[in-house]
């Protein structure tokens, strides 16, 4: 384990780490407040846990089992895929726009048929963007904030026998304990700012596809699609190693900004609860 007892750990990683996991937990919490707080007789908590539900469906059930052929088992297909750059982008981008951007579509038609006002449509893309940090991202940061406490407050070797890092498991840990250690206020500002983006991204889709629905237009279900597979692109292409890290915080912004202020428009065309 001589790898792991040698990983130094900087002064900056558990402050850091600590900050992340607070303001991470504070994103959603505060859009919440805030849009209840402005519209509490225009939004219905239904909403809210419909768009937490329809993420955890159609993206973290239907879509990772997709991946597991797709991505992650042994096979032809996989080993195309992840062969092949392009392949990757398009697959990875097409699987979360499609599954994500259709899963709001069918709850937003066919499930939450009453209290269709515009105030719930952003309602449920906070519900989705909320769900993503706190019961995906969140977890990890925790995590890691656990493996720097453990690693910063005592013996490397006391800190492996808590997590149970074993000779058998250390390669698997190596990577963890590795993030952990380079975590600092750089990563905290990159990860809070990339949560704020892909809530309004996010917010902004959700109200895409509502327009589309109690307006019956069938364009804006393919156009959510579109513009969420545009903004997954550079991160795709960061996963392949193609990409500096700015360029996919720097395209996250630009997108974020575009699907607001698309949705802002399409929103204030909404002046009206729309009929089931």
């Amino acid at each position: 384990m001589t790898e792991l007892e040698n990983i130094e750990f900087g002064k900056s990683c558990v402050p850091a780490l600590i900050i992340t996991v607070v303001l991470m937990i504070a994103i959603p919490v505060v859009f919440v407040l805030f849009w209840r707080g402005r519209h509490k007789d225009r939004t219905r908590i239904g909403y809210l846990i419909a768009g937490a539900a329809g993420f955890m469906v159609s993206a973290r059930m239907l879509e990772l089992a997709l991946h597991y052929f797709c991505v992650i088992a042994d096979n032809p297909v996989s080993r195309f895929i992840n062969g092949n750059t392009a392949a990757f982008v398009i697959y990875g981008t097409a699987a979360a726009g499609v599954f994500e951007e259709c899963g709001r579509h069918i709850v937003m038609k066919y499930i939450m048929k009453k209290d269709r006002t515009r105030e719930n449509a952003v309602y449920y893309g906070i519900g989705h963007g909320g769900i993503e940090i706190l019961g995906v991202l969140l977890p990890s940061m925790i995590s890691l904030l656990a493996i720097a406490v453990l690693f910063t407050s005592g013996s490397a070797e006391n800190a492996m026998n808590a997590l149970n890092i074993t000779p058998e498991t250390v390669s698997a840990a190596l990577p963890s304990v590795r993030a952990a250690a380079e975590f600092g206020y750089a990563a905290a500002a990159m990860n809070v700012a990339e949560r704020l983006f892909a809530m309004l991204v996010h917010i902004g889709l959700s109200v895409v596809v509502f327009y589309g629905v109690v307006n019956a237009k069938k364009v804006f279900l393919p156009l959510a699609v579109i513009l969420h597979m545009t903004v997954d692109a550079f991160p795709a292409l960061y996963q392949r190693g193609a990409l500096p890290l700015w360029s996919v915080e720097v395209w996250a912004a630009v997108w974020a900004a575009a699907i607001t202020l698309i949705a802002a428009k399409l929103y204030r065309k909404m002046r009206e609860p729309a009929d089931s």
